[in-house]
């Protein structure tokens, strides 16, 4: 097995960050903050005003690490990484596997149905935690919706259709929101919908910093197999969009991305001071509120559970580079199906 490297975050405005032999150091307010070997990082990701040196970017493309910078909202706006790798063979099988119409089905529906049983674990974990009965009955009677259109799944025979049963989940999951979170906490967090760019609350601002740095995992770990990160099956391809990276993505939004959210909040280790709320109706974490929010992702993605397939012990930060191994095995036609990750 691969050992996934650390990533480094760097979240504070006007950092600069510099080679100092085989370490990299981050300066801030010309005081050394931060000194770290570089053999212990697989990539960088910068938010907002970070500065590099081009000696260190040099070194990162020589050695293959990747440099991401992402705004204040964790949206992303650039990287930077040296020449292409991966094997030229997989990746024409991807593009083969995309122009059949039956495989592009068969991987959509796979993806969409990783999205809804992980969903509906986090329904059902959530009706276990909740001591409301009304909402405890809704929190159940939401997994049972996904239940169906689970298997519903089965029966759909275009994208278009496999997309409305995942929209219809969507709606459903989300209209439970406010039951995830704790009584307490739902003055400061209260939630109606689903909104972004930008997001105009504190829960969707949570929810759109964490999809950024999923999204930007999983791209790194299609990349490292060899496969195109921009070319998907269930997300339309078009210029500049990673479909495949928001493809994988779609396995681990409820699992990894909103459990998280829900934890920081109703274990109140992020409070509403970590939120700017702009006068244009956005609501984006600040500097510290990122902070927070990226121990706690770190500190996630070390934890360790039993991957379903492999049925051994491994890291959560392992998860989306096995499962970009287990689709690239599939079009390379080494395996018959792709499993999506299912979390129990």
């Amino acid at each position: 097995m691969k050992q996934l490297l650390n990533t480094l975050y760097v979240s504070t405005e006007g950092a600069w960050l510099r080679l100092e032999g085989e370490t990299l150091v981050v300066m801030i307010d010309r005081e050394k903050r931060l000194q770290v070997p570089l053999h212990h990082l697989g990539g960088i990701v910068c938010f907002g005003r970070v500065n590099l040196s081009s000696a260190l970017m040099a070194r990162c493309m020589e050695d293959g690490r990747s440099i991401v910078w992402l705004n204040e909202n964790g949206r992303f706006q650039a990287r930077v990484e040296g020449a292409s790798s991966g094997n030229i063979l997989l990746r024409q099988a991807q593009f083969r596997a995309a122009d059949d119409p039956k495989i592009t089905l068969r991987l959509a529906r796979a993806f969409i149905a990783g999205k809804l049983r992980n969903s509906r674990q986090v329904l059902l974990r959530s009706a276990r935690d909740n001591k409301l009965e009304l909402e405890r009955t809704a929190l159940k009677k939401a997994a049972d919706v996904l239940s169906v259109n689970l298997r519903n799944l089965e029966h759909a025979d275009t994208l278009d259709s496999l997309r409305g049963l995942e929209g219809d989940a969507a709606r459903v999951y989300f209209e439970q929101v406010n039951h995830m979170i704790a009584p307490a906490m739902r003055k400061d967090y209260s939630f109606s919908q689903r909104n972004r760019r930008p997001p105009r609350d504190p829960v969707n601002a949570l929810f759109s910093f964490l999809y950024a740095l999923l999204l930007s995992d999983c791209r790194s770990a299609l990349e490292a197999v060899g496969l195109d990160s921009q070319l998907g099956f269930l997300h339309a391809v078009r210029p500049g969009r990673h479909a495949l990276a928001l493809d994988l993505l779609e396995e681990y939004r409820a699992v990894f991305g909103d459990r998280l959210a829900f934890t920081l909040i109703n274990r109140g280790q992020i409070g509403i001071k970590d939120f700017d709320f702009n006068p244009g109706g956005s609501v984006l974490l600040n500097d510290k509120g990122r902070r927070k929010l990226l121990v706690a992702y770190q500190g996630r993605k070390k934890e360790q559970l039993t991957h379903p397939v492999l049925e051994q012990k491994v890291e959560i930060g392992l998860i989306p580079i096995l499962q970009a191994r287990f689709l690239a095995r599939h079009l390379r036609g080494d395996i018959d199906s792709y499993v999506p990750y299912l979390h129990k």
